[in-house]
């Protein structure tokens, strides 16, 4: 049981250190920036890399609700896939190509039509 909590506490630190840096590096990227010192600044790339630590942050939090590898994952995958086409629609302005968006969002939607499958599959078995 001790081994249990502890192993838990650790998934919960791991998490909580890539969701605070993920969300700052996702909705303030000029702070978070300045705060690792890392030049020159772009923003979209700040915005990508917040996307894929709050994805890995997510992942972290759901293997403590699933024990199924899989559909961790693939939650994961999709919490990461769909800020990340967020990004790239909010940062369109920026540059980037016009089908950026629609490509992205489609692994988002695979991602997500997996989910539910996987969790229906586990609910009939």
């Amino acid at each position: 049981m001790k081994r249990q909590a502890l192993m838990t506490a650790a998934v919960l630190l791991c998490a909580a250190s890539m969701l605070v840096f993920g969300f700052w590096a996702y909705f303030a990227p000029e702070s978070f920036i300045d705060f690792v010192d890392y030049h020159p600044y772009n923003e979209h790339l700040t915005h990508d890399a917040g996307a894929f630590q709050i994805g890995i942050g997510m992942t972290l939090l759901f293997t403590l609700v699933w024990n199924d590898a899989t559909l961790v994952v693939l939650a994961g995958f999709a919490v990461a896939s769909g800020l990340h086409t967020l990004s790239h629609h909010l940062d369109r302005h920026i540059g980037g190509h016009r089908h950026d968006v629609p490509g992205l969002g489609l692994f988002t939607l695979v991602a997500l039509i997996a989910v539910v499958a996987r969790i229906r599959t586990r609910r009939t078995q």
